[in-house]
C-alpha cells in the first residue's frame, strides 16, 4: 500500500505512486507484533505531513485532561520540564503549560513544528536521539516527564529512544506512552489502525522486556477510550515507584486472549479478510440500488480501510474533511477527491462511510444538518452497520 498520509495533489495523479509492504509479524521470542518492513521516516514525515492533533474537540479535551492528571499525580509545577516527543502542533504541551510546567516539543515534521512555534510552543524540529538529548539537558536541564502519545509505535530505533530517555529524565522522572492497545485492536477487529507509521502494535509484556534492558519498568497502565481503545503506560527507572497491580492485570488479559499466540493471529487475519468481503458487498449492494455514497473524514486509518478493501472513486464520489491540510488533495491509492465537510449537506448523498469511526459521535453531531436531510452514516468497524 502507499503510506496512509501520502495524500496527492492533482498534478501528481498521473505520476507513479510508490507502494510498500504492509504486513504485521509476530515475534516468537518476545511476543511483540510489528511491521516486517519499515518505510524510511524521512518519507513518512515529509515537509507537508498532514496530521494535526487538535482537529477534534474530543482530542483537545483528552490532551488537556491528560496533562492535568499527570501534573496532579506527580506534583509537577513551574520548576518541572515536560517534553513531548512527536509533539505535533503542541496540544498536549498546551495542557502542561496551563498547569505551570516548562515545556519543550520535539517534532520531526517541519511544517507541523513551525505551526507549533507559531502557537507559542517551543519546539525542536528533529528526531529524538542521544545527541539531541544531551543538547537539551545542557540548555534546559532534565525533564520530570517525557510523553510519547501515539508516537512510540512509530519509532524504528527503540534502543536509541530509550538511551535518549535515560539521558533526558530526572532520576524520579516518568516516561508516559499512550497508544492503541493491540489487545483491543485484535478483539474489536480494528485492523484499520495498521499502517506504515505504526511500526509496533503495543502490548505490555513485550514492552517490559525492552524497558528492563535499560533499567526501566512499567509501573502503571490505564485503559482510556480514545482512538477506539488505547492504553496509557507509565514507565520509570526500576525501583523508583511501586508497581501497580494494573500492570499484571493487563498482562494477564493479554495472555488470556492469546495475542502472543500464532494460531490466534491467523484467526485474526481470517476475520479481517471476511470483514473486507462484508463491507465491500454492503457498499456494492447500496450502489447497485442507485444510492450515492461518499466518505467522511480522511484519517490514516481510513486510508488503510479504503486501500485494503479496494474502495475507490467507483464507489465513493468524494471524501469530506475538516482539516485544512487535506482539503483539495486526493486519497493515496484510490485517488478519491477530498472536499470540505460543509459540502456534505449541500450535496446530500444517501450514505456516508465514516472513516474516523473512533470520533463518530462528535463527527455526526457536527454534521447533523446532513442527517436532518435524510443522510445516513455507515460505521465500518468492528462490523459495518448503518446509523
Amino acid at each position: 500500500m502507499p503510506p496512509a498520509d501520502s495524500f496527492l495533489r492533482e498534478q501528481s495523479l498521473r505520476q507513479p505512486e510508490v507502494n510498500y509492504p504492509l504486513e504485521v509479524f509476530l515475534c516468537g521470542n518476545c511476543g511483540m507484533s510489528q511491521l516486517g518492513y519499515t518505510v524510511p521516516p524521512d518519507i513518512l514525515y515529509q515537509q507537508d505531513y498532514p496530521y494535526e492533533s487538535s482537529t477534534t474537540r474530543a482530542g483537545r479535551a483528552h490532551f488537556l485532561g491528560f496533562a492535568t492528571s499527570v501534573a496532579q499525580r506527580f506534583g509537577l509545577g513551574e520548576k518541572n520540564l515536560a517534553i513531548d516527543v512527536g509533539s505535533n502542533v503542541g496540544v498536549l504541551l498546551d495542557g502542561f503549560k496551563s498547569v505551570g510546567c516548562r515545556t519543550l516539543g520535539i517534532e520531526p515534521a517541519a511544517s507541523i513544528a513551525a505551526t507549533a512555534v507559531g502557537r507559542g510552543i517551543e519546539t525542536i524540529n528533529d528526531f529524538i536521539s542521544s545527541k539531541l538529548a544531551m543538547q537539551i539537558v545542557e540548555k534546559h536541564g532534565k525533564a520530570s516527564v517525557i510523553t510519547a502519545t501515539n508516537v512510540f509505535a512509530h519509532i524504528d530505533d527503540l534502543d536509541g529512544f530509550m538511551r535518549a530517555t535515560g539521558i533526558l529524565l530526572e532520576s524520579d522522572g516518568v516516561l508516559i506512552v499512550e497508544a492503541p492497545h493491540f489487545l483491543k485492536l485484535v478483539n474489536d477487529l480494528e485492523y484499520d489502525t495498521i499502517y506504515h507509521e505504526h511500526l509496533l502494535y503495543i502490548s505490555i509484556r513485550p514492552l517490559n522486556i525492552l524497558f528492563n534492558r535499560f533499567g526501566f519498568e512499567v509501573i502503571d497502565v490505564e485503559e482510556i477510550g480514545i482512538h477506539g481503545g488505547s492504553i496509557r503506560i507509565y514507565i520509570s527507572r526500576r525501583g523508583a515507584y511501586q508497581v501497580d497491580k494494573a500492570v499484571n492485570d493487563v498482562i494477564t488479559a493479554e495472555e488470556h486472549d492469546r495475542i502472543f499466540d500464532f494460531e490466534r493471529m491467523c484467526q485474526f487475519a481470517e476475520d479481517v479478510a471476511n470483514h473486507r468481503i462484508t463491507l465491500i458487498n454492503m457498499l456494492r449492494s447500496l450502489k447497485a440500488d442507485g444510492a450515492s455514497l461518499v466518505g467522511v473524514s480522511a484519517p490514516a486509518k481510513g486510508m488503510t480501510l479504503l486501500n485494503y478493501c479496494r474502495i475507490g472513486p467507483d464507489l465513493l464520489d468524494f471524501v469530506t474533511e475538516k482539516s485544512r491540510l487535506k482539503v483539495g488533495l486526493y486519497t493515496p491509492g484510490g485517488h478519491i477527491p477530498i472536499i470540505p465537510d460543509e459540502a456534505l449537506a449541500d450535496r446530500q448523498p444517501d450514505y456516508a462511510l465514516l472513516l474516523a469511526w473512533n470520533f463518530a459521535e462528535e463527527i455526526m453531531e457536527n454534521l447533523s444538518e446532513y442527517r436532518a436531510g435524510g443522510g445516513k452514516f455507515i460505521i465500518p468497524i468492528p462490523e459495518p452497520y448503518v446509523v
